[in-house]
């Protein structure tokens, strides 16, 4: 249904400019797809998050998570549907087992620092995890981008190791474990994506 809306405004867009070609209608397609798809997605993850009485650590998950989310990239699901329950089940099932699980805090600064150091391994080989559709094609936004990987992770965990608040340490511990996960060649194995390398080459990245 999705698509459908999608490609009837792409080809709206296309009548009213003549001069958008097919490449620059795939694009913004994909635009409209990422935009007009976020509207369910949303309303679907707060009234569950509402459901289980977890509204507030849910925001408070897409709060904490949305810097290292943004900076390392990650996978994206080739269905819509696909798409709402992974994404439903990352901010909804996140806060749910922060709140069950307790880590004292010897244990706590064990996980931190062993986390730290896959995840440092993981940004180096991997961030930022762009794909085929969004791909990442200069060496300086790259940098910059991965740069932003370790600055946020490394942040993220020192106040997942500096807050008493049991619940939120949590929450940045298991939503940094899961976001790096995913920027892994494994996991994009797992769902079909590749990276934008892959599709363009390595020669395709520029120096601008």
């Amino acid at each position: 249904m999705i698509d459908k809306i999608c490609m009837f405004l792409t080809n709206r867009i296309r009548k009213e400019m003549p001069d958008i070609d097919d490449e620059k209608a795939e694009v913004i397609n994909y635009g409209l797809q990422n935009i007009i798809g976020e509207i369910p997605k949303t309303f679907l993850i707060l009234a569950i998050a509402y459901f289980f009485g977890i509204l507030k650590e849910t925001l408070i998950t897409f709060l904490l998570l949305i810097p290292y989310k943004s900076a390392s990239g990650g996978l994206h699901l080739k269905t819509h549907l696909g798409c709402i329950i992974a994404t439903t089940i990352f901010y909804c099932g996140i806060p749910i087992l922060s709140k069950l699980v307790i880590i004292n805090v010897m244990l706590k600064y064990i996980i931190i620092s062993i986390l730290w150091i896959f995840g440092m391994c993981m940004i180096k080989l991997y961030a930022p995890a762009d794909t085929e559709n969004v791909p990442i094609l200069t060496k300086k936004d790259r940098k910059r981008q991965r740069m932003l990987s370790y600055i946020t992770f490394t942040v993220g965990l020192i106040v997942a190791g500096s807050i008493n608040y049991n619940t939120i340490s949590n929450i940045i511990i298991f939503g940094y474990l899961l976001q790096t996960l995913m920027i892994t060649k494994i996991a994009y194995r797992l769902t079909n994506n590749k990276y934008g390398y892959e599709v363009y080459g390595n020669t395709s990245v520029q120096n601008v």
